[in-house]
């Protein structure tokens, strides 16, 4: 019977303490609450917030945009891509 009693013991020790829960606020679309702004080719100064130092396209979990608007960036950033307004690739060393 010591050999459970020493066991159960072990089992509650390995427990982890409870962390609390922090509190995410939601990203909302700034497209979507601002329809000044504009997705277009065009506009590269729209188009460079949502690109990396790297020149990657930001993911809608980071940059805060809703789904439509997202593939609406994607195909603006392509194609100003495609006409050399922006570049593929930032700093190649």
């Amino acid at each position: 019977m010591a050999f459970f009693e020493k066991r159960e013991r072990k089992l509650d020790d390995k427990k982890k303490p409870d962390k609390k829960k922090k509190f995410k606020r939601r990203k909302v679309c700034r497209i979507c609450t601002n329809p000044e702004i504009a997705i277009s080719y065009r506009d590269l100064r729209t188009l460079t917030y949502f690109v990396s130092d790297k020149g990657k396209i930001v993911s809608r979990r980071i940059s805060g945009i809703c789904a439509k608007h997202q593939r609406q960036l994607s195909k603006a950033i392509k194609r100003s891509r495609n006409l050399a307004l922006m570049p593929f690739v930032v700093g190649m060393q």
